[in-house]
C-alpha cells in the first residue's frame, strides 16, 4: 500500500509543481493512546504507541521563502501559498499553518530555517477521529525541516517544539502525548511517558494471541473547547485546593489513598470527581504496563475497562456513541478489554481482541452499532510502528 501512496505523491507533485527532482519523502504516524486519558495535563502517565498509518509528505527546498502545499486530503481547496515574511497564522492557510508552525518555532528556538519548500501531503489517518492527525502533520514537518536545514536537533525536544506549534501558533491547548507518541514511537512497543518530568521507557508490546482493534464511531472528535477547559480548569482548582495541605505540584504525584485522605479539602463535588478520575487514572497506567509486563494480558483489559467507566462516570468524556461501542465490545466473545481513547466526545475506542475473534468482532459490534445510532462505524487492526522518519529509497 505504501508504494502506491508514493506513486500518488509523486504524480500530484509532478502535476502541482512540475517535477519531482531533488525531492524527499516523509512519513509521521497516528497514534492511539492504550490507557491513561486526560493525564497528560495533570502531570500523570501515559501509555500510547505509533500506528503504522499516519502522514506522507513529498518535499522539495525552495531558493526563496515561500512555502507551498497541496493536500490530496483536500484536492478541493487546491495549492496552498504563504510566505515566511513573516510566519503567522493565516485561517485562509487552512492545514498549511501546521507546518508553517513548526518552522515558527524552530526559528524561535534558535534553528536556521532560511527558505521556503513545497511539498505535497497524503495522510491515511481519519480526520476528528481522535487518531491525531494535525500532530501527525506537525511531526512529518518537523523531520523535513530537520534533513532540509541540517538541524542538529535532539528528538524530544522537536517534539516539544510541536507541541509549541499546536500550542502558541495553532491555538490548541493539547498536551505532549500526541506529538511525544509520534516523535518517539517504536516497533511494537508503546511508550510509557511521565508527562510531568517527560522521563520514559518503552515496553513491548506482546499481546500472545490477541490484537489491537480500532473502533471509529464516525462522530467527529473536535476538541469541544468548552468542555475541554472547563475539565482542565476543574483540576486546577482541585489541586490548588489539596496543596493546601500536601506539597505537591501536579494530580499525577498523588497516589489514591492520599487523594481520598485529602479529597475533604476540595469544596466542589464537581472539581472532585474530575481530580478523582486525574489521579486513578494514571495509577491504573502504572499498574497496566506492569501487566504487560508480565504478559498478564487479562489484567491490562481490566484496567482498559475501568478506565472507560471513570472516564463516563467521573470525567463525563464520553458520550452515547463512544459507550455504545465500548459496551457492545464487553460484551463480545473474545474480547480482554475495550476503552474510549483520545479526548472523548466521540472518536475512536481501543479494544484488546482475541485474534480468532477480531472478524467476527468487527461484524458483530459494527451491525450492532449501526443499528443504535443509525450509521456504520469503520474498524482498524492496528499495527504498533515506527516513530516519525524520513522514507529512503522510495
Amino acid at each position: 500500500m505504501e508504494q502506491g501512496i508514493i506513486q500518488n505523491l509523486r504524480k500530484a507533485f509532478e502535476d502541482q509543481f512540475g517535477s519531482v527532482d531533488d525531492t524527499r519523502v516523509f512519513f509521521a504516524p497516528g497514534r492511539v493512546n492504550l490507557i491513561g486519558e486526560h493525564t497528560d495535563y495533570n502531570g500523570g502517565h501515559v501509555f500510547p504507541c505509533a500506528l503504522s498509518f499516519g502522514t506522507y509528505m513529498m518535499a522539495r527546498k525552495r531558493g526563496d521563502r515561500t512555502i507551498k502545499g497541496f493536500s490530496l486530503n483536500f484536492e478541493s481547496v487546491g495549492v496552498l501559498e504563504a510566505s515566511m515574511d513573516p510566519l503567522v497564522y493565516d485561517p485562509a492557510d487552512n492545514w498549511l499553518n501546521y507546518p508553517k508552525g513548526v518552522a515558527k518555532m524552530f526559528q524561535g528556538a534558535g534553528y536556521t530555517v532560511d527558505s521556503g519548500w513545497e511539498m505535497v501531503l497524503f495522510g491515511n489517518i481519519p480526520n476528528g477521529s481522535g487518531l491525531s492527525s494535525s500532530a501527525s502533520v506537525e511531526l512529518v514537518a518537523a523531520i523535513m525541516l530537520e534533513a532540509f536545514f541540517n538541524l542538529d536537533m535532539d528528538r524530544v525536544e522537536m517534539v516539544q517544539l510541536c507541541q509549541k506549534a499546536e500550542n502558541d501558533f495553532n491555538g490548541v491547548n493539547c498536551g505532549i502525548m500526541d506529538q511525544f507518541a509520534i516523535g518517539m514511537g517504536k516497533e511494537n512497543h508503546a511508550v510509557l511517558l511521565d508527562c510531568n518530568t517527560l522521563v520514559y521507557e518503552y515496553a513491548p508490546i506482546e499481546l500472545d494471541h490477541a490484537a489491537i482493534v480500532i473502533g471509529n464511531t464516525k462522530v467527529r472528535r473536535e476538541l469541544v473547547d468548552s468542555a475541554y477547559n472547563n475539565r482542565r480548569s476543574a483540576c486546577e482548582r482541585a489541586l490548588a485546593q489539596l496543596q493546601a495541605e500536601l506539597e505537591i505540584g501536579a494530580l499525577g504525584e498523588l497516589t489514591e489513598a492520599v487523594f481520598e485522605a485529602h479529597a475533604h479539602l476540595i469544596t466542589d463535588p464537581v472539581d472532585c470527581q474530575r481530580a478523582k478520575h486525574a489521579v486513578a487514572e494514571n495509577q491504573r497506567t502504572l499498574q497496566a504496563v506492569e501487566a504487560l509486563k508480565n504478559k498478564d494480558i487479562k489484567a491490562f483489559g481490566l484496567l482498559m475497562n475501568a478506565s472507560h467507566v471513570s472516564l463516563r462516570v467521573d470525567y463525563e468524556v464520553t458520550g452515547k456513541e463512544l459507550d455504545t461501542m465500548v459496551e457492545l465490545a464487553w460484551d463480545h466473545p473474545g474480547v480482554l478489554g475495550s476503552r474510549m481513547t483520545g479526548a472523548g466526545f466521540g472518536g475512536c475506542t481501543v479494544s484488546i481482541v482475541e485474534k480468532d475473534q477480531v472478524e467476527a468482532f468487527i461484524e458483530h459490534v459494527g451491525k450492532a452499532y449501526t443499528e443504535a445510532i443509525g450509521w456504520e462505524p469503520e474498524f482498524y487492526v492496528a499495527q504498533v510502528g515506527d516513530g516519525a522518519k524520513e522514507l529512503k529509497g522510495v
